[in-house]
């Protein structure tokens, strides 16, 4: 009887561990998304960015991408390069106005803007939507997904790989991919497959067809305000 009850509690206590293993395992399996959940992950996040003459009509356009409940966004530098008077569109028509240029690295292609107060901008809950930015480095193949605007009202996703990580361009780091950018989603987010921000468009590489440029994460952040690095 006392075997029998001794192999019983073996039996239980491994069990127990193969259970406890299992529900470990899931519990830390990144979540995978598909490009129709990258995109609801993502919309919120992001807004059509206009930058404005003194008579209103828009002299560039783009897209930026936030950061931060507070409002701290970034883009691509050459959207907003001169630039006295800017205006964001988000994905729910709300008009975001004055934007603010706090930070910029021409070089790499960098601006941090600075939203006005959630408060102002009528957010919900007075925070804005933002998105979480990657920490590791992407990798070869590595499936990520562009988003932007290439016309008002008009946020468009392309599905796309990582061609390579890191790649020399013209004197700047970047890394390429085979996700479509178009006109007008400069200063968007590429997006990883975990729903973390893993790069900032810049453009388009105009000696190897359907390949484009992106903005490390290690560039942005040497840029964001210290509190965000």
């Amino acid at each position: 009887m006392k075997k029998q009850l001794a192999y019983l509690c073996i039996i239980m206590t491994l069990l127990s561990a193969v259970l406890f293993y299992n529900g470990t395992t899931n519990a830390d399996t990144p979540v995978v998304n598909n490009a129709e959940q990258t995109y609801q992950l993502t919309k919120k996040a992001m807004f059509y960015l206009r930058v404005l003459k003194s008579d209103g009509t828009a002299s560039a356009t783009g897209t930026g991408v936030i950061l931060s409940p507070g409002g701290t966004a970034a883009t691509a530098y050459h959207v907003v390069k001169g630039a006295q008077r800017m205006e964001g569109i988000m994905a729910d028509g709300t008009i975001i106005s004055p934007i603010k240029v706090s930070n910029y690295d021409e070089q790499k292609d960098l601006a941090v803007l600075d939203l006005p107060s959630p408060a102002a901008a009528k957010q919900a809950d007075n925070a804005y939507p933002y998105l979480e930015v990657r920490t590791e480095a992407v990798k070869h193949g590595e499936a990520v997904f562009a988003l932007g605007y290439p016309l008002k009202n008009t946020n468009i996703i392309t599905e796309g790989i990582i061609n390579t990580p890191v790649a020399e361009i013209n004197g700047r780091s970047r890394i390429l991919t085979s996700a479509q950018v178009v006109s007008g989603m400069s200063g968007g987010p590429l997006m990883d497959a975990h729903g973390r921000l893993a790069g900032i468009i810049s453009g388009s590489l105009r000696t190897m067809d359907n390949i484009h440029l992106i903005i490390s994460m290690d560039d942005l952040r040497s840029i964001l305000p210290a509190a965000m690095k």
